[in-house]
Protein backbone atom coordinates (compact mmCIF):
# COMPACT_ATOMS: atom_id res chain seq x y z
CA UNK A 1 0.00 0.00 0.00
CA UNK A 2 1.23 3.37 -0.69
CA UNK A 3 0.40 6.81 0.72
CA UNK A 4 -0.12 9.46 -1.75
CA UNK A 5 0.44 13.24 -1.41
CA UNK A 6 1.28 16.26 -3.68
CA UNK A 7 1.80 19.87 -3.40
CA UNK A 8 0.22 20.36 -5.87
CA UNK A 9 -3.31 19.85 -4.32
CA UNK A 10 -4.14 20.87 -1.12
CA UNK A 11 -3.23 18.94 1.86
CA UNK A 12 -5.69 16.85 3.87
CA UNK A 13 -7.97 18.56 6.29
CA UNK A 14 -8.33 15.74 8.75
CA UNK A 15 -6.45 12.50 9.51
CA UNK A 16 -6.28 10.95 5.67
CA UNK A 17 -4.39 10.80 2.93
CA UNK A 18 -4.94 12.58 -0.52
CA UNK A 19 -4.65 9.14 -1.77
CA UNK A 20 -4.01 5.10 -1.46
CA UNK A 21 -2.42 3.29 -4.11
CA UNK A 22 -3.12 -0.36 -3.43
CA UNK A 23 -3.54 -3.67 -5.61
CA UNK A 24 -3.15 -1.57 -9.23
CA UNK A 25 -5.78 0.78 -7.99
CA UNK A 26 -5.98 4.23 -6.82
CA UNK A 27 -8.39 5.34 -3.70
CA UNK A 28 -8.46 9.12 -3.60
CA UNK A 29 -10.17 11.25 -0.95
CA UNK A 30 -12.86 13.81 -1.47
CA UNK A 31 -11.74 16.75 -3.28
CA UNK A 32 -13.08 20.40 -2.16
CA UNK A 33 -12.29 23.94 -3.56
CA UNK A 34 -9.38 24.48 -2.22
CA UNK A 35 -6.26 25.73 -4.06
CA UNK A 36 -2.86 23.94 -3.37
CA UNK A 37 -2.13 26.51 -0.59
CA UNK A 38 -5.09 25.98 1.55
CA UNK A 39 -7.35 29.00 0.38
CA UNK A 40 -11.05 28.35 -0.40
CA UNK A 41 -12.28 29.48 -3.54
CA UNK A 42 -15.61 31.86 -3.79
CA UNK A 43 -19.51 30.99 -3.35
CA UNK A 44 -20.05 29.76 -7.16
CA UNK A 45 -20.27 26.20 -8.37
CA UNK A 46 -18.50 26.58 -11.67
CA UNK A 47 -15.59 28.08 -10.03
CA UNK A 48 -15.17 25.67 -7.51
CA UNK A 49 -16.13 22.03 -9.27
CA UNK A 50 -13.00 23.61 -11.65
CA UNK A 51 -10.84 23.75 -8.81
CA UNK A 52 -12.20 20.48 -7.40
CA UNK A 53 -11.54 18.34 -10.91
CA UNK A 54 -7.94 20.11 -11.01
CA UNK A 55 -7.03 18.92 -7.48
CA UNK A 56 -8.41 15.46 -8.47
CA UNK A 57 -5.97 15.75 -11.77
CA UNK A 58 -3.14 16.51 -9.00
CA UNK A 59 -3.35 13.72 -7.12
CA UNK A 60 -4.42 10.93 -9.64
CA UNK A 61 -0.98 12.39 -11.42
CA UNK A 62 1.28 11.94 -8.37
CA UNK A 63 -0.04 8.00 -7.82
CA UNK A 64 0.60 7.43 -11.15
CA UNK A 65 -2.73 7.48 -12.32
CA UNK A 66 -4.80 10.11 -14.53
CA UNK A 67 -8.24 11.35 -15.46
CA UNK A 68 -8.65 8.63 -18.58
CA UNK A 69 -8.04 5.65 -15.91
CA UNK A 70 -10.92 6.81 -13.72
CA UNK A 71 -13.33 3.86 -13.47
CA UNK A 72 -15.78 5.25 -10.76
CA UNK A 73 -16.46 8.73 -8.91
CA UNK A 74 -18.88 10.14 -6.42
CA UNK A 75 -19.82 13.84 -6.41
CA UNK A 76 -21.46 15.30 -3.46
CA UNK A 77 -23.23 18.53 -3.72
CA UNK A 78 -24.92 20.73 -1.78
CA UNK A 79 -27.34 21.59 -3.99
CA UNK A 80 -29.26 19.67 -6.95
CA UNK A 81 -30.09 22.80 -8.97
CA UNK A 82 -26.43 23.05 -9.45
CA UNK A 83 -26.11 19.61 -11.09
CA UNK A 84 -26.02 21.15 -14.64
CA UNK A 85 -23.60 23.38 -14.14
CA UNK A 86 -21.13 20.93 -12.65
CA UNK A 87 -21.88 17.98 -15.26
CA UNK A 88 -20.92 20.32 -17.77
CA UNK A 89 -17.68 20.83 -16.05
CA UNK A 90 -17.13 17.55 -15.37
CA UNK A 91 -17.70 16.38 -19.01
CA UNK A 92 -15.26 18.91 -19.98
CA UNK A 93 -13.15 17.83 -17.63
CA UNK A 94 -13.48 13.80 -18.80
CA UNK A 95 -14.08 14.29 -22.01
CA UNK A 96 -14.87 11.06 -24.11
CA UNK A 97 -13.77 8.93 -21.15
CA UNK A 98 -17.16 8.27 -19.27
CA UNK A 99 -16.69 6.61 -15.55
CA UNK A 100 -19.58 5.13 -13.38
CA UNK A 101 -20.86 8.06 -11.30
CA UNK A 102 -23.27 8.45 -8.29
CA UNK A 103 -24.12 12.03 -7.78
CA UNK A 104 -25.53 12.66 -4.28
CA UNK A 105 -27.23 15.83 -2.60
CA UNK A 106 -25.56 16.25 1.12
CA UNK A 107 -27.05 18.19 3.59
CA UNK A 108 -23.38 20.62 4.24
CA UNK A 109 -19.72 19.79 3.01
CA UNK A 110 -16.50 20.73 5.05
CA UNK A 111 -15.94 24.23 4.65
CA UNK A 112 -19.34 25.09 3.43
CA UNK A 113 -17.73 23.83 0.05
CA UNK A 114 -20.69 23.79 -3.12
CA UNK A 115 -18.80 20.51 -4.50
CA UNK A 116 -16.77 17.72 -3.66
CA UNK A 117 -15.80 15.09 -5.81
CA UNK A 118 -14.00 11.75 -5.15
CA UNK A 119 -12.45 8.99 -7.56
CA UNK A 120 -11.24 5.34 -8.19
CA UNK A 121 -8.76 4.92 -11.05
CA UNK A 122 -6.70 2.28 -12.34
CA UNK A 123 -3.10 2.87 -11.24
CA UNK A 124 -0.27 2.43 -13.89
Amino acid sequence: MKFVQTKKAPSAIGPYSQAIVANGMVYTSGQIALTPDGTMLEDDVAVQTKQVLSNLKAVLQEAGSSMSRVVKTTIFIASMDDFGVINEIYEEAFGSHKPARATVAVKTLPKNALVEIDAIALSN
